[in-house]
Parts: C-alpha cells; structure tokens; sequence
C-alpha cells in the first residue's frame, strides 16, 4: 500500500486482488496475463475512516509504463520499485506525451559519471549508501536462505521421529499410546513449516524491495551527475566563446586553434568579417548565457526537491525496515516456541506411559 499526497489530499494506493484474464495483444493472438485492481481511499475523513473513491484493473506491463513516466518527468524522486513480475488505451495517452525521447541515453549518464569536475558531495555519499546498503541487504538475504534451508531440514526431520514413534508403538502394550501421541505431535510440528516458510518469504520480500530502492537511489544520483555535467559543459562552451570574442575584438590569440593557424596561412580578415564573427559570437553568448543561467535554476530546483524526497524516503525505509526486522524476529520467537512446545508435549505423553 501506497499514501501519496495529491492536491493535499491524502489518499492511499493499493492493489487489493489479482486475477488470470484471456485477451488478443497486439499481433491478434490469443494470450494470458494477470491483471490487478487498483483502489484509491480517501484518509481525511472526520471519522478516521477511509473510504473507497476509485477503482480500476491495471496489467503488470501498465505499471512498468507508468514508473518509466515517473522516472523521467520525476528524476528528483526516489520512485518505488516494482514487485517482480508474476504475470491499451491508457497506455497510448501516456506515450503520446513524448516521456520515452526524454529519457536520458546509459551511455551519456556513464560519461557524465566519470567527467564531472565538481560533483555534489551529498550526492556521492548518497550514491555511495545506496551500495552499501545493497550490499547489506543482499547478504542479509543470502544469510536467511541459508538459515530457512536448514529450518527447513530440522523440522523435517521431526518427522522421522513421528514415523520411528509410530512404528514402535505397534510393538508395544503399556508405552504404545504414548509413543503414538508424540509421534503425532512431531508430524504437526513437521508439517508446519510450509506456512512458517510461506510467511518468512514475506518478511524476505520487503527486504527484495529495499534491494531494488537502493537502484532508485542511484538513479536520483546519475540524473544529478548528468545534470551538472550539462551544466560543465555548457559553462565551458560560454567560455571559450568569450575568449574567441575578446581575441578578435583585440586582435591577440592567446591558445593554439585552427582559425588561427588558418590567418597566418592566407592572411587577416576584413574589419567587416572580424565585425560580423565578432557579432555572431555576441549573440551566442547571450544566448549562452541564458542558457546557463536556466540551468543553474534547473539545477538547484533539481536538488532542493530530491533531497525532500530523499528524507521523505529515509523515514520510510526506517519506519519499513524496523517493522521488517522486528516482525521477524517476533517469528522466529514464535518458531522457537514451538519447538519446545512439541518437546513439552513430547514429555508428557512419555510420563504417562
């Protein structure tokens, strides 16, 4: 479940069931697929209540449109990963907004990445958290797969006790009752495991979606890096062209450059081309100017609205996180509580043997 605010109504998001559906695709074939309903509530109500203001069925392949849409016209935005996938009209209005041909290329983002002269310290750190805590929870969760295997086995195995218990009861006269009623608690304490496991798969999967907001992390981070890189780039081209401006208006070149070598070869300019080159880079530089002036606001806009959505996300993954963790540890206590508990009755079926 999501809470978003939305003209300053609270309103919770949430997908409250899945079904299989048969439909054509695009190629008129017959195919499968899962669709979920989504519905919105209202949670500003003077009664506390929420209540149901919307509805509608969404396919798996719609919300990864969306979250690409998000991405692009929200880069400050730590947009929440999508569940791994387990499965056109609306999807048609979204496209024709143009989102996909703002998309910045992989290949410009990793270049902006190694060619930042001054890049934002917060947001190196922040990139920076966000492998440690992949890395973090990726061993997390390799260390809980391991320890569910081996829950796995030892419960299991309380099931050859039950099996053992039963057959030795069918040779016995006075401890036969006995050893059967603990063989039937180790076999429902064996069974049970599959539920424990089905709800410990829980817990894991909201650790998986930490895994992947680390990703939605980055991402803030490369769209800033890019940013700046743009802003370098454009701050450096202003420069140069100042510099080819005062060195016509002058008369001097105090750097090696083509156009220069180029008089020396065939001879200087007329006052009227050095005039109209001299116009021509003023106009540029104006624009240039404008320019960098735009992206200077575009950049400090960018960052003062990621960084209150970067708190934003703090809170809830501590929030998230410390409900996660604490639900599991409240799990494998009851776990443990129940392996004494089948050992307790154990205990009593033999001493009334």
């Amino acid at each position: 479940m999501t809470e978003n605010n939305f003209g300053l109504k609270k309103i919770e998001i949430s997908v409250s069931e899945a079904e299989k559906r048969t439909g054509r695709n695009a190629m008129n074939m017959q195919e499968t697929y899962t669709a979920y309903l989504i519905e919105t509530r209202s949670v500003e109500h003077a009664d506390g209540q929420s209540v149901l203001t919307d509805s509608l069925w969404r396919r798996y392949s719609e919300f990864e449109l969306l979250r690409n849409y998000l991405l692009v016209y929200y880069p400050h935005i730590v947009v929440p990963p999508l569940p791994e996938k387990r499965e056109g009209n609306w999807k048609e209005t979204v496209n024709e907004t143009g989102f996909q041909l703002k998309a910045d290329s992989r290949l410009k983002a990793l270049n902006a990445t190694f060619r930042v002269k001054n890049p934002d310290k917060r947001f190196t750190e922040l990139k920076h958290y966000s492998d440690e805590l992949q890395s973090v929870i990726s061993h997390l969760l390799r260390v809980r797969a391991r320890v569910a295997d081996r829950l796995y086995g030892v419960y299991k195995v309380h099931g050859n006790y039950g099996r053992v218990f039963s057959e030795w009861s069918a040779i016995e006269k006075e401890m036969g009752d006995g050893l059967q009623s603990a063989g039937h608690h180790m076999d429902v304490y064996a069974s049970s495991i599959d539920d424990i496991l089905e709800d410990e798969e829980h817990y894991a999967d909201q650790l998986k979606e930490y895994l992947f907001y680390a990703e939605a992390l980055r991402a803030v981070c490369r769209k800033h890096e890019l940013m700046q890189y743009d802003l370098e780039m454009a701050a450096q081209d202003l420069a140069s062209k100042k510099q080819q401006c005062e060195e016509l208006a002058t008369g001097t070149v105090r750097t090696f450059s083509l156009k220069g070598m180029t008089t020396k070869l065939f001879g200087q300019e007329t006052p009227e081309q050095r005039e109209a080159r001299i116009k021509v880079l003023e106009e540029q530089i104006n624009e240039g100017e404008q320019q960098l002036k735009s992206k200077n606001l575009e950049g400090r806009e960018f960052v003062k609205n990621a960084w209150t959505d970067i708190e934003r996300f703090k809170e809830q993954k501590n929030r998230d996180l410390k409900e996660a963790l604490i639900s599991y540890a409240v799990m494998q206590i009851s776990m443990c509580k129940k392996g004494i508990q089948v050992w307790t009755n154990a205990k009593e079926c033999f001493s009334k043997m």
